[in-house]
């Protein structure tokens, strides 16, 4: 009797769950549940009504374990943007995450991937129009190029562990099947949580250490305006240290993308602050929002960083360049530095390639 009448007491919420929009309402709560439901075993046997209307109603119950919402089992009804029928909070959340989240997001996600590949299929990589002269001058350092790779390294093991958790069943569990996509999602999962802090503190160390040179300063906005002659084998615009599209991605992508996604990253990692499950589902969308804009913004400086312009990599990876390369792609930072109003960064004078 006792399993009929919990098995009837499930069949009542599922259906509640399955009633139209416009037939849910909010549940008030049952000011003495348990009387309700005494009375209601005598009168209609079997039917636990009362009780799951007293739980969904959001209202605190007794909890053994004392903390914030502790006593509650389910979430109020709510509704999120674009969802007309009215769930739990957490049903209408994992709606709005695997759907328009995820759907939007993907697509994202795959249109720059398939910009940067036309991009470097037809045009490929943008080239020097002079030959190397075998003069190197130091433009990073040492620390400057370690905590680029530190935040950058650890940036793309959180985006890549990020969208096998956030694409990862519509994409690879086809593939891989039921246990090798569970260990893999564990993984991601672990590999997320654990690098996190290395993320944030290596992030704030860059933006710190390379405040200075991303200063808005006069040519910016030309160098904005013109920017796509690269991409057609015409000469870029003069420019300091870094130009106007690597000063749009320090602010917009690193200083604003990467500071919400850290910010709202940290209270997703330490639950321990005893935040609302309404708060934690709220930061988790601005945090997968925030993730993919800037994962989509990192691809593109990726590619210019690496085999979209002939000569950028080894910059950040050996720390000099050729005059020919500083010539072409930021001129005045290439007369500040031969006129010595730019001091090297590593107090080395320029090297002959040998």
């Amino acid at each position: 009797m006792r399993t009929l009448s919990r098995m009837t007491g499930w069949l009542v919420l599922a259906l509640a769950f399955a009633l139209p929009a416009g037939a849910q309402q909010q549940p008030a709560a049952d000011p003495d549940p348990i009387k309700t439901q005494q009375r209601r075993a005598i009168e209609q046997p079997g039917n636990n009504a009362p009780v799951w209307r007293n739980v969904q109603s959001g209202q605190p119950n007794y909890a053994s374990i004392p903390g914030r919402e502790a006593g509650v089992l389910i979430q109020p009804q709510a509704r999120f943007p674009g969802q007309d029928a009215i769930a739990t909070a957490g049903e209408a959340w994992r709606k709005f995450r695997n759907g328009p989240v995820t759907v939007y997001g993907g697509w994202l996600i795959v249109v720059v991937c398939a910009i940067i590949a036309g991009i470097y299929f037809v045009q490929g990589p943008i080239k020097v129009h002079e030959q190397p002269t075998g003069r190197l001058l130091p433009r990073f350092s040492v620390a400057e190029r370690w905590a680029h790779w530190v935040m950058g390294i650890s940036f793309c093991v959180l985006g890549a562990t990020g969208l096998i958790m956030l694409f990862g069943k519509h994409v690879l569990l086809p593939v891989f099947g039921y246990t090798l996509f569970a260990w893999l999602s564990s993984l991601a999962k672990n590999l997320h949580n654990f690098v996190a802090p290395l993320f944030v503190v290596s992030l704030v160390v860059f933006i710190l250490m390379y405040l200075k040179d991303n200063l808005p300063e006069k040519g910016d906005g030309a160098w904005l305006a013109t920017s796509w002659r690269m991409f057609t084998g015409g000469k870029q615009p003069a420019s300091g240290r870094f130009n106007g599209g690597e000063k749009v991605w320090y602010w917009v992508g690193v200083v604003a993308m990467c500071l919400v996604v850290s910010a709202s990253g940290l209270v997703l990692l330490f639950p321990n602050f005893e935040q609302l499950r309404t708060t934690m589902q709220q930061m988790h969308i601005i945090h997968v929002v925030s993730a993919v804009l800037v994962t989509g913004f990192a691809l593109a400086h990726i590619y210019m960083g690496t085999i979209g312009v002939e000569g950028a990599y080894g910059n950040m990876r050996d720390g000099v360049t050729d005059e020919a390369w500083a010539k072409e792609h930021h001129a005045n930072w290439y007369q500040d530095v031969k006129s010595g109003k730019e001091a090297a960064k590593s107090g080395a004078a320029p090297q002959t390639q040998h």
